[in-house]
């Protein structure tokens, strides 16, 4: 964030103590849009290092640590149930944490430690697979673990630094759609297959050349069940518009 997202940085350390029950999960399984892999890869190190996974930036970010533990068993019984529903994935004991998995807990649970695994995306980008990868990590809804999507609803590299009041329009269009589609008064097995079609929506395009940063919300979505509904939990039209939801 660099101090460019100042309001998007205040609700990330705020979404814990104005969202989040008050019993601290015992893991944090963490969907990152910068992490793409065919089969899907687990982060399994007891203790991961850190990937800076960025080139060009101040001095201090290849500075920052986020020192919390990894769980080998939370690893291994993620990969217990893709393996149960048919999904290749592999344990990956050498990746550390990247800018997707540090930033956000960086700003949530600054003091690091609550033990955390990523999960990568499947690097076809296909919705349908990546839906899958989230809807199998639905029984871990009842085991205290809080599954996080880190991505962005709206990731369009060219527009962040050439904005124009097109791509400003168009970014306010696709947020109005994710915030109708996610709309608290439907529960989610009616809503995955609306935001499976997401192509379709105004402005989607505009918003996302590529999908991957999109996905971690829809896996997040999937992995809630068919019976949870969506919260919108922060929303910033200032630049190009963003939004934040939970699913409970």
């Amino acid at each position: 964030m660099l101090g460019r997202q100042p309001e998007l940085a205040k609700h990330m350390a705020e979404t814990v103590q104005k969202w989040l029950p008050e019993k601290k999960p015992s893991a944090i399984v963490v969907l990152s849009a910068h992490w793409e892999t065919k089969p899907v890869s687990i982060t399994s190190s007891p203790k991961p290092g850190m990937y800076y996974d960025y080139s060009g930036f101040p001095p201090e970010t290849y500075s920052y640590q986020y020192p919390a533990p990894g769980h080998p068993q939370l690893a291994q019984r993620i990969k217990d149930l893709f393996d149960k529903q048919g999904i290749p994935s592999q344990l990956d004991s050498k990746r550390g944490f990247d800018h997707g998995v540090f930033v956000p807990l960086m700003l949530m649970y600054p003091d690091a430690n609550i033990p955390v695994v990523a999960v990568s995306m499947d690097a076809s980008l296909s919705v349908e697979r990546n839906m899958a990868i989230g809807s199998a990590l639905e029984p871990l809804r009842d085991e205290n673990i809080l599954i996080l999507g880190s991505g962005y609803t709206f990731h369009n590299m060219h527009a962040f630094f050439h904005p124009s009041d097109q791509t400003m329009k168009q970014s306010r269009l696709f947020n109005d759609w994710l915030q109708e589609t996610l709309a608290p008064s439907q529960t989610l097995s009616s809503i995955l297959p609306q935001l499976a079609m997401w192509e379709g929506a105004p402005g989607a395009r505009v918003c996302h050349p590529r999908e991957e940063h999109l996905l971690p919300l829809f896996m997040t979505a999937a992995a809630a069940g068919a019976d949870a509904h969506a919260r919108l939990i922060w929303s910033d039209t200032n630049d190009h518009a963003v939004s934040s939801f939970m699913f409970v």
